[in-house]
C-alpha cells in the first residue's frame, strides 16, 4: 500500500501514527505537493467506499456441493438426491433448498472453486485469511483485513462480529480488529452489563491509568490497542446501541420465516448488525463433516440454511442495503463424489461450490463447471486467492496493500490471484484490473 493510503487510512480513524510506526512501515519517505495530492486522493476513495460491510456464512465442516448447488444426476455420484428448477431458468439446485431457488436472480454460484488443503484446520485457516498456514506468521482474517479498512470510527458497536462461536482473527493487526464473539444469537452477548460495584469515576480513573500506561519497545502500541477496545465496550454497555442485540424485538413471523434454529437466529442478527452499521459478520454453522449418513444429515442442514439464506438476502433487498453488502456462503471445502460405505462423503477441496451475493454483482450467475461425476472442475476454475481478490475490489479493499508482520516481513492483503473479470466487467471497480 502507498504510504499515503495507508496514513489516510489510519488518521481517518481519528488515530494518530506515533512517529516509530511511521518509520517501521515508511522509512525515508519525504512528502511534496504530489504526496499531498495522492494524500487527498486516498481520502476521497476511502469516502467512496464508506458504508460498504460483509456477511459471511460460514458452514462449517464442508458442505456437498452434490446435495447443495451442484446436484449431479448420476445416481452413484448424486446418492439419490434430486435437484429442482430455480427463479434462473436452467439452472437447478439440490431440492433441499427451494426458498434459495426462489431468488437465485440475485445470487452468484462458483461451482468451480479450486482450494490446497483437505484438513479442517488447514483449509478454514485458507479460506478464512486467502493463505496457507506458516509456522512463521499468524495472518490476519479476511473479516480482520475488511474491518480495519472500512469500519466506521468511534462506533459505539463492535464492527467485527463472529455469531455463532469464535472465528479466526486479526493475527498481525492487532486486538483492534479481533472479532467480537456471541455464542447464541438468541441468548445474545454475555456480559453486557458491567460487572462489579465500581462507581462511573473509579471507571474513568482506570481508563485514565491504562492510557497513561507507557512501557519500554512496543508495548505502548499494545496498550493503545487495549484502550481502544475498552472503550468501545464501554461506549455499548453505556449506551443504547446494543438493543441491536435483541432478537425479541422481531416479531414472530419475521423469527418463524428465519427459522427458530441457530444459524436462522444468527442471519437475523446479522441483518440487524448491518442495518446498524457494523462492517463485517460473520455467522458460522457446523455439523457439515458428514464422512457418514451424509443422506440424512445434510437434508436437515440445508433446510435450516435455506431459510437462513434467503430470508436474508430477501431483507437486505427490500430494505436496499443489498446494494452495499457483499454475503458470501461457503465452508472450507467440498465432499467427494464417491460415497464411502458409511453412507457418507470424504473430503474434497478439488472441486466444491460457494455463493456470492449483492454488492452490485450480477445476479442470476453461475460461474465455471465440474464433470459429470463432480470430480474434477472443467471449466473456469477459481482458487482462493482469486476468490479474495474479488472479494476486496468489490467492497472498494486495495487487495495488494501491504502490511508489516511482527518481524518486519511485508505481506498483502491478499496472496497474489488473478480477479474473477466475469463478475466484475461493467462494473466501476472494473477499471482496477487493467
Amino acid at each position: 500500500m502507498p504510504w499515503t493510503e495507508f496514513t489516510c487510512a489510519t488518521l481517518g480513524r481519528g488515530r494518530a501514527i506515533r512517529r516509530r510506526t511511521f518509520l517501521t512501515f515508511f522509512p525515508a519517505v519525504s512528502v511534496g505537493a504530489a504526496g499531498l495530492v495522492s494524500l487527498l486522493g486516498a481520502h476521497a476513495a476511502q469516502l467512496a467506499r464508506k458504508g460498504k460491510r460483509c456477511i459471511l456464512l460460514w458452514m462449517g465442516g464442508g458442505p456437498s456441493q452434490f446435495e447443495s448447488f451442484d446436484p449431479k444426476t448420476d445416481p452413484d455420484t448424486g446418492g439419490g438426491t434430486k435437484s429442482i428448477s430455480t427463479a434462473v431458468p436452467g439452472v437447478r439446485i439440490a431440492e433441499y433448498w427451494p426458498r434459495t431457488a426462489a431468488i437465485m436472480k440475485e445470487l452468484v454460484v462458483i461451482r468451480s472453486m479450486v482450494g490446497k488443503e483437505g484438513s479442517h484446520q488447514r483449509a478454514t485457516y485458507h479460506l478464512h485469511t486467502g493463505y496457507v498456514p506458516s509456522g512463521s506468521v499468524v495472518h490476519p482474517s479476511l473479516g480482520a483485513h475488511i474491518t480495519r479498512e472500512l469500519a466506521p470510527p468511534d462506533s459505539d458497536l463492535p464492527q467485527f462480529v463472529s455469531i455463532g462461536g469464535p472465528t479466526h482473527g486479526a493475527g498481525f493487526l492487532g486486538a483492534a480488529y479481533e472479532p467480537f464473539v456471541v455464542e447464541d444469537a438468541l441468548k445474545g452477548p454475555a456480559d453486557l452489563r458491567p460487572t462489579g460495584t465500581l462507581s462511573d469515576e473509579r471507571r474513568r480513573r482506570r481508563s485514565r491509568f491504562l492510557q497513561s500506561r507507557t512501557i519500554a519497545g512496543d508495548a505502548p502500541l499494545v496498550y493503545e490497542d487495549y484502550a481502544e477496545v475498552q472503550q468501545q465496550a464501554l461506549r455499548m454497555i453505556r449506551g443504547p446501541a446494543r438493543r441491536v442485540f435483541d432478537l425479541s424485538q422481531e416479531s414472530e413471523s419475521v423469527r418463524q420465516r428465519y427459522g427458530n434454529t441457530r444459524i436462522g437466529m444468527g442471519c437475523l442478527l446479522a441483518r440487524r448488525l448491518a442495518e446498524a452499521g457494523v462492517t463485517f459478520v460473520e455467522v458460522r454453522m457446523s455439523g457439515w463433516d458428514t464422512h457418514r449418513d451424509n443422506f440424512k444429515i445434510t437434508p436437515r442442514l440445508a433446510v435450516m440454511a435455506d431459510s437462513a439464506l434467503a430470508s436474508l438476502v430477501a431483507d437486505l433487498r427490500s430494505s436496499g442495503l443489498l446494494r452495499d453488502t457483499l454475503v458470501i456462503w461457503m465452508g472450507e471445502f467440498g465432499r467427494t463424489p464417491r460415497i464411502n460405505p458409511r453412507g457418507g462423503r470424504d473430503h474434497w477441496p478439488k472441486a466444491f461450490s460457494i455463493v456470492l451475493c449483492g454488492a452490485g454483482l450480477p445476479g442470476g450467475v453461475v460461474l465455471g463447471k465440474t464433470s459429470p461425476d463432480g470430480s474434477e472442475v472443467v471449466d473456469r476454475p477459481v482458487a482462493v486467492p482469486d476468490l479474495f481478490r474479488t472479494i476486496c475490489l468489490l467492497l472498494g479493499v486495495d487487495p495488494d496493500a501491504e502490511h508489516r508482520s511482527p518481524l518486519g516481513r511485508p505481506i498483502k492483503t491478499v496472496d497474489g490471484g488473478e480477479p474473477i473479470r466475469e463478475l466484475l466487467s461493467g462494473r466501476e471497480v472494473a477499471k482496477k484490473l487493467s
